[in-house]
């Protein structure tokens, strides 16, 4: 054997009870559980007092830059994450001609930084799963990567980023793309329904691309049309929608935001639970958290953002223009403000691109003159923490048994959400043994093996034998977030060891130089 864990406690995803045992690993996968396995491996790890749990897997991560900029990448593999699953929110870097990776990099700046320092050399799904696999000189990346085929992305490449309706080749071209992506190796298809452009999809052009999803057994991802006023509907149309296409349903950080939504997680779940009960294949995610976490321009109405960001850049500037802006926002209650009349109270600056703003990070925004000329100076760049969750809605929603964990990690800007570098300890540590929201056993299973069934991985998730040795060693009683709203980068504790194909990329709770990250592409029976 190659490894021997010895005396670990066994939390094997599945949220069945737990169990002391050793763990032998060979060649990447797990080779053998049992009580006492006899003899020895070339390193041997005594693991009493850690549990044992299969790595964690990201069902809402926004690496897809930093993943080929950073090859530590500890943000993610500090937490225990082995595997990330990238294209979030409908915007992402493939499939893209010229014009169209243009207008997305400086559309999500605010997530993924404006990518000057990338060689963007791949244009199709497919040449950017490739370019994972070769980063860093060929050897790799951090952590293990899957991929959404981007449908505001795909909506751009072909129809631009005008508020119309599809033709009927257009249509077609873009249920090409989706396949060409699928049949690529993308695990499904995302959506950023309160985003331009793919938020000026109609339902039926939304219906069209997921059965194309369904038809190569992935999953439809939905940011939907909001989290505040017209919640419950908006999540209704996704229960819908993919109901008729005959397609599987993730609800991307599914919650209740807004003053509207406190304490209603609970129809929220009604709605899943009656639709459960009629067959419908769905699950979710969510990162521990209140505050949420975007870009400044997106709380702007949809008219303000058609036509791409130097279209956004010329109503700023225009006085009547703004104005009309300002009033849909403080007053109407704008779309990308998912309705409600915005309280600049609630916005905080995580982050902004040109650091000659970098002293409003940190700080409220005190009106719509200030949120304008931030917009102006550093060209829509501006990250934003929206303080308008609820503790009671957090907690009810993840112990759904559909539930998934998501940290929606941006990992941008001076002053990034603490759930970037905390998500996965912050769930072991506050939920599960300060206030007991889950169990133990089940949170494991929350953060890997359900999501490893939603992604269809045959052989991840779990600790089993032949399983890959994608594996977290961690102390129960100690384990702790280190990140916080004032020290948002601070690491994780009580997480001595990571590995992925069973080598270490966290020892003695130090990342090591180990790159055995991959792409994982969905294939007919899973996995890569």
């Amino acid at each position: 054997m190659d490894l021997v864990i010895r005396g670990a406690r066994v939390v094997d995803g599945t949220g069945g009870p737990s169990y002391t045992a050793d763990v032998a690993v060979h060649e990447g996968r797990i080779a053998e559980v049992g009580s006492r396995i006899a003899g020895g491996g070339r390193h041997t790890l005594d693991a009493r007092g850690l549990a044992l749990a299969p790595g964690f897997i990201d069902m809402h991560a926004h690496s897809d830059l930093a993943l080929l900029r950073d090859p530590d990448h500890g943000a993610k593999a500090a937490q225990g994450v082995t595997l990330e699953v990238l294209g979030q929110d409908g915007l992402s870097y493939a499939p893209v001609d010229d014009r169209t990776l243009a207008g997305v990099r400086a559309a999500i700046a605010g997530w993924n930084g404006t990518g000057e320092d990338i060689d963007f050399d791949w244009r199709t799904v497919g040449g950017y799963l490739d370019r994972l696999d070769r980063a860093h000189g060929g050897q790799g990346i951090a952590v293990n990567a899957a991929y959404l085929v981007p449908q505001g992305t795909v909506r751009a490449h072909v129809v631009g980023w005008g508020d119309r309706p599809a033709t009927p080749a257009e249509l077609d071209r873009m249920r090409a793309l989706v396949a060409e992506g699928l049949a690529q190796g993308a695990v499904g298809m995302s959506s950023g329904l309160t985003y331009t452009p793919g938020m000026y999809a109609s339902g039926a052009e939304l219906s069209e691309l997921c059965r194309v999803v369904a038809r190569y057994g992935g999953y439809y991802c939905p940011h939907h049309r909001s989290y505040g006023r017209g919640a419950l509907a908006a999540y209704a149309e996704m229960v819908e929608l993919t109901r008729e296409a005959g397609c599987a349903l993730h609800l991307a950080h599914a919650t209740m935001n807004f003053g509207e939504n406190a304490g209603r997680a609970g129809e929220l779940l009604a709605l899943l639970d009656g639709a459960l009960a009629d067959g419908a294949d769905i699950t979710l995610d969510s990162y521990p958290y209140t505050p949420g976490c975007t870009t400044l321009v997106a709380l702007l109405p949809s008219w303000a953002n058609e036509g791409g960001p130097e279209a956004v850049l010329a109503r700023l500037r225009d006085d009547a223009e703004a104005e009309r802006i300002r009033y849909a926002l403080e007053v109407e209650g704008a779309d990308g403000c998912h309705g409600v009349p915005v309280d600049w109270s609630t916005i905080e600056i995580a982050g902004t691109t040109d650091p000659a703003y970098g002293a409003y990070v940190g700080t409220r925004v005190p009106d719509w003159d200030t949120a304008r000329a931030l917009l102006l100076g550093d060209r829509l760049g501006p990250s934003i923490l929206q303080h308008v969750g609820h503790e009671e809605n957090v907690r009810a929603i993840m112990r759904h048994p559909v539930h998934t964990g998501g940290s929606d990690g941006i990992l941008q800007g001076a002053k990034p959400h603490p759930r970037a570098y905390g998500t996965f300890p912050h769930y072991l540590g506050h939920y599960v043994r300060e206030l007991g929201v889950l169990s133990l056993e089940e949170c494991v299973a929350h953060l890997s093996g359900r999501p490893a069934a939603r992604l269809r991985l045959p052989d991840r998730g779990l600790v089993r034998v032949g399983h890959r040795a994608d594996l977290v060693l961690f102390d129960p009683l100690t384990v702790a977030a280190g990140s916080t709203y004032e020290r948002p980068r601070a690491l994780p504790s009580g997480i001595p060891y990571v590995l992925i194909d069973g080598r270490f990329v966290v020892r003695d709770g130090r990342r090591t130089d180990v790159l055995a990250g991959r792409s994982v592409r969905r294939t007919p029976h899973g996995g890569r």
